[in-house]
């Protein structure tokens, strides 16, 4: 069974990949959001020749085979590409066998517990706060993600005052027995981090995301040394050499690979497979609703060491409207959790009229 063509269907934010073989099976994929119409040109300039004509069910052979072909471009492109053609033939491997990516990988589908995550600084304390309590009322989240410090801020607060007004009022706002979590986005030196940490631990938080710029892995390190709370990151790293190096040196206690970022779901079974071996449990970021959360619902239904919750973007239209209309079914959280589509492949169909709407691409064996 041969890869026969590769079709991009893609805007500025979102790009899908169909991947056909030359007796027709089919299966959908999803290049990483952010520039996705850049993204499609480097699936047919330097994906697709490598692909066409190839084995479409050696999933990690051309995994390697792509990236080794191109070993003078190595980077986020090459592997936010890489991620449409690899995700694309997990979906074409479900079809024909009938079963779920989830059931590929040895696991059930089922309803996962979700952390509900703001993406949102531009928010009051009080405001976010209000919405988070409605949010749990409407859909029984125990769980939820905010916002502190700057992204790449130097030190520097959103503006002066949030941070240290945020999770408190969140706190009071939600309980003592929801799960809190934060997400600092490369911000902080290790001095700033470490006393930002231990105000986050005198309020319960048990994850402190990215709390250094996320090159530094040093930097990272030291807080994580320093504090009890959990330290986590991982999500921008596409090489697989860093992920080596973070997970040996433990920069973090909790890895988070993005599937999309690495270059698709055989890469991210690698990561995920490294961290075993240190038992460091494995969170991945799946920070908007394109299908970057159906593949990681999937992943966190099979493997072992998954931690105890998958991220659930709670933005909708007004924020991300480019993720609407995308997909169905739709992901919807019920008593807290998210169920894992139990269909064939990814379990979910791509939406013709978004697929009209879309700049259209092919490359053909």
């Amino acid at each position: 069974m041969r890869i026969a063509s590769i079709e991009t269907f893609s805007t500025r934010d979102v790009g899908m990949v169909r991947v056909r073989t030359d007796d027709g099976a089919f299966g959908w994929g999803q290049v990483s959001p952010y520039n996705a119409d850049i993204t499609a040109q480097v699936v047919h300039r330097q994906v697709a020749p490598h692909a066409l004509g190839r084995d479409a069910l050696d999933l990690e052979g051309l995994s390697d085979l792509v990236l080794e072909r191109e070993h003078k471009f190595p980077g986020s492109y090459m592997c936010r590409a890489l991620c449409g053609l690899d995700t694309a033939l997990w979906d074409l491997r479900g079809r024909l066998e009938g079963k779920s990516v989830c059931e590929l990988l040895g696991g059930t589908p089922r309803p996962l517990r979700v952390y509900a995550s703001s993406m949102r600084r531009d928010i009051t304390p009080e405001a976010e706060a209000e919405r988070l309590v409605r949010l749990r009322d409407r859909h029984g989240y125990d769980a939820f993600k905010v916002r502190v410090g700057s992204e790449c801020g130097h030190d520097r607060d959103e503006w002066p005052g949030r941070t240290e007004a945020i999770v408190p009022t969140v706190r009071k706002a939600l309980g003592d027995d929801i799960a809190l979590l934060v997400d600092a986005n490369s911000c902080y030196t290790p001095k700033k981090a470490i006393e930002v940490g231990r105000r986050l631990e005198d309020h319960g938080v048990r994850h402190f995301e990215e709390p250094c710029p996320y090159w530094e892995l040093e930097w990272t390190k030291e807080v994580a040394d320093a504090l009890d709370l959990d330290v986590t990151g991982g999500e921008q790293d596409c090489e697989l050499p860093t992920w080596r190096r973070m997970i040996a040196m433990r920069a973090v206690d909790v890895v988070q690979p993005d599937v999309c970022y690495l270059g698709g779901l055989t890469r991210t079974l690698r990561v995920a497979a490294l961290a075993r071996t240190r038992g460091l449990p494995v969170t991945p970021h799946s920070a908007n609703l394109s299908l970057v959360t159906v593949f990681t619902l999937h992943m966190m239904g099979a493997i072992a060491g998954a931690g105890p919750y998958v991220e659930f973007s709670i933005e909708g239209p007004d924020y991300y409207p480019w993720q609407e209309g995308l997909y169905a079914p739709a992901l919807v959280a019920r008593d807290g959790k998210v169920a894992i589509p139990d269909g064939p492949g990814w379990g979910v169909e791509i939406d013709q009229g978004w697929l009209d709407r879309a700049v259209y691409q092919a490359s053909r064996a």
